[in-house]
């Protein structure tokens, strides 16, 4: 791949996505367009390229991003922050608190918001609650696996023997046998397709928890700012930002408070300091009782992009 046809692969992935890539990366942006291109019957880069920004539609924008997108993940993954979901949730049930809005945030092909999901579930200890998961990516790929909720079983190879038995069912027979994820966990995720790099979001708050781990290293110092604003606005006061533990807020200038490695917090009667440029009410919600969660499949359709998009 020549310099500029790189160039201007890593320009339209900036606008498209966010994600910054750096010089020398070539080889491996090649690599992950290999796929599509064969798919297209298309060898050269330039080729390809000239496709990519011919197409008025917008589709192969989409699979360009799904391509370039990285959705390393696993259930229960960094799992001290489940911990802290699962004792901030029992802390804010014991006070009284009967509504709940957690976000994942590039939640890939659902491992997160699944396994946060089944924390609450078990944290929820048979009470009637007002919950749900806003679960996000840019990549209609990993969304479609994370909707269908259906994963091998290596795949759960870290979620714990009690929680594999009472929140999956078995595909079939043997040792090769998929699991499907179960409607009660399922029923909590509204998921969504929303591109980060473009805040801001069409959602108003106040949010308790947001997973955004592994995906500002990715961006800029300016889009990972405008982010940051962002999700501060979105969290209630005192509630929690959860980070990769590869990732830093260390000088962003943030609104928001170090609580401990990869775990933010915003401070208690602290307004945010960026202002949307639009407020947008959700809809009311299902109440959810452990093991009688009504469907939200109606919700978990499409773009996070109008009013409505997300239940209040």
């Amino acid at each position: 791949m020549d310099r500029s046809t790189f160039n201007q692969f890593r320009r339209i992935a900036y606008d498209r996505c966010g994600i910054a890539l750096s010089e020398g990366k070539e080889a491996l942006l090649c690599a992950r367009l290999g796929k599509r291109m064969r798919a297209l019957g298309i060898r050269d880069p330039r080729a390809y390229l000239r496709h990519l920004t011919s197409d008025r539609s917008g589709q192969e924008a989409v699979h360009f991003v799904d391509a370039i997108s990285t959705n390393v993940t696993h259930f229960f993954r960094e799992p001290e922050h489940f911990r802290f979901a699962r004792d901030a949730f029992a802390k804010w049930l014991n006070e009284g608190q009967q509504r709940f809005r957690f976000w994942s945030a590039a939640c890939s092909s659902g491992e997160e918001p699944y396994s946060l999901a089944m924390t609450l579930l078990e944290a929820m200890n048979g009470q009637t609650v007002d919950l749900k998961i806003l679960a996000t990516d840019i990549s209609t790929r990993v969304l479609a696996q994370c909707r269908d909720g259906v994963y091998e079983k290596g795949k759960l190879k870290d979620v714990p023997a009690p929680l594999r038995e009472r929140y999956f069912q078995p595909l079939g027979k043997g040792p090769e046998a998929a699991f499907r994820v179960d409607g009660a966990v399922k029923d909590l995720l509204v998921i969504k397709r929303l591109n980060l790099a473009t805040p801001p979001f069409a959602m108003r708050g106040p949010l308790d928890i947001i997973f955004c781990r592994n995906v500002m290293i990715y961006f800029d110092t300016e889009a990972r700012k405008r982010l940051l604003d962002e999700m501060h606005r979105l969290l209630k006061p005192g509630g929690c930002l959860m980070v990769g533990h590869a990732e830093s807020l260390a000088g962003m200038m943030s609104d928001f408070k170090a609580l401990k490695p990869s775990i933010y917090v915003k401070q208690e009667g602290e307004r945010s300091l960026a202002e949307p440029t639009a407020r947008r009410r959700w809809p009311p919600c299902h109440r959810v009782v452990r093991g009688e969660a009504e469907s939200a499949t109606a919700n978990s359709q499409g773009v996070l992009q109008s009013p409505g998009a997300f239940p209040g």
